[in-house]
């Protein structure tokens, strides 16, 4: 990632300058980005799959039900006891049955999120859904107890075993039970298997990947961002500390910088400026994630803070570590205001993508933003008090907020 431009010289106190960090993260031929990007499901590694197309369209009914008899999500294409299809051409019902699945995910997963995706045109709208039904699931199984399924897949598989023994040799040891790395490690090997499906000519049955192909050939995504994002969900099995803070803005472009590039590619944008700042939009976000979740990753052992900033302020990994007696800290409060200022300048860069895309993409972007500025506005407030309760928006305030936003950005110039 470029670092240079960024001035971090300040003493105890003074307010961070406004320098950022921005332009894409290089994916130069490391050892490990060259170990990840051989994995690849391919027609010989697939086993033959149960069913004929006839037959899936015969039986289209059941293709089409996503929720099972209790209301849970269900899989509409879980009896096919194979991991890719190989009966020619996908079906159109499939795919329609798919993407109904990631928006019913959306749904009940990010109901928040959600409604700033219904306004949408239905393309867009369905396959930002596709795309998040990505990167939930992804999430559910690195910070979560998910287990994904895959036909024919092992955590024992040689091919398993080998992948985690290469990048544990080169990331040195997980941060977590091996029992737990081993499980995880295995379940995102061979997500990051379904995702080379929508690169080639073979595809998934997982009803996520059928629609995330679809989407991939229409928008032309770049695989390279996808697969960034899985890497940032394996860099969180093997660190939680970050040194610097290029460090920690290399681990915010893979789990949220991708987000705002890919978001980008589908809404469409007029300049090439714009993946700067959906790159700062991402960016953004997290930052203010990680202030909000001090205390929630800090009884996990987790410090996404950068230490050599906190060292500066007085603060070393055992405050952090305390929790809530962090509050009291006499640094903490001017580490708050170095912080959200830096969090503010990228926030600023974001919102200038704004007016490159058409009217009707905005909506759903600057609703985010918008949201993760009154999150900052209360912590800012409440002198960096992240600790007595978790900072969120009330229901009236979100409804407040998304009904000025949506007047704000579909019907005024920006």
């Amino acid at each position: 990632m470029g670092t240079e431009g960024l001035a971090e010289s300040f003493e105890l106190g003074d307010a961070v300058q406004s320098d950022i960090i921005l332009g894409e993260v290089p994916h130069e031929d490391t050892p490990i980005e060259n170990i990840r990007s051989k994995v690849s499901l391919t027609r010989d590694a697939a086993r033959a799959i149960s069913i004929t197309a006839f037959e899936t369209l015969r039986e289209g009914a059941k293709f089409m039900g996503v929720a099972g008899l209790r209301g849970e999500l269900k899989s509409p294409f879980g009896h096919i006891d194979a991991s890719i299809w190989k009966e020619g051409e996908l079906p159109g019902r499939m795919i329609e049955a798919s993407y109904e699945y990631c928006e019913q995910l959306t749904r009940i997963e990010a109901a928040n999120f959600y409604h700033s995706f219904k306004y949408l045109p239905d393309d867009v709208r369905r396959s930002i859904c596709a795309y998040y039904a990505f990167c939930r699931r992804a999430d559910d199984i690195a910070d979560g107890d998910y287990t994904d399924l895959f036909p024919g897949g092992s955590e024992d598989s040689n091919e398993s075993i080998d992948y985690r023994s290469e990048i544990e040799r080169i990331m040195g040891e997980p941060v977590l039970g091996r029992d737990a790395y081993d499980q995880k490690m295995s379940q995102l090997f061979y997500y990051r298997k379904k995702l080379s499906t929508a690169y080639t000519s073979v595809t998934s049955t997982d009803p996520i990947f059928i629609a995330l192909k679809d989407t991939v050939n229409r928008y032309r995504i770049p695989r390279s961002l996808l697969d960034d994002m899985i890497s940032g969900m394996e860099d969180d099995l093997h660190r939680n500390r970050f040194t610097t803070f290029e460090e920690l803005y290399e681990y915010c472009y893979k789990v949220a910088s991708t987000v705002g590039l890919v978001c980008i590619e589908i809404y469409g944008y007029d300049s090439p400026e714009a993946k700067d700042e959906a790159e700062a939009w991402g960016i953004y976000m997290q930052l203010i994630n990680i202030l909000r979740d001090v205390l929630e990753d800090s009884k996990r052992g987790r410090i996404y803070l950068p230490l050599d900033d906190l060292i500066k302020f007085g603060i070393s990994e055992e405050d952090v570590l305390a929790g809530g007696s962090l509050l009291r800290h006499p640094g903490w409060e001017p580490f708050c205001r170095h912080y959200t200022k830096r969090a503010k300048s990228y926030g600023r860069a974001a919102k200038s993508l704004l007016g490159r895309l058409d009217r009707q993409m905005r909506y759903s972007p600057a609703a985010m933003m918008a949201f993760y500025d009154s999150i900052l506005r209360k912590i800012s407030k409440n002198e960096g008090d992240v600790f007595t309760e978790r900072i969120q928006l009330s229901k009236p305030e979100k409804i407040g907020l998304a009904a000025w936003v949506y007047f704000r950005y579909r019907f005024l110039p920006v």
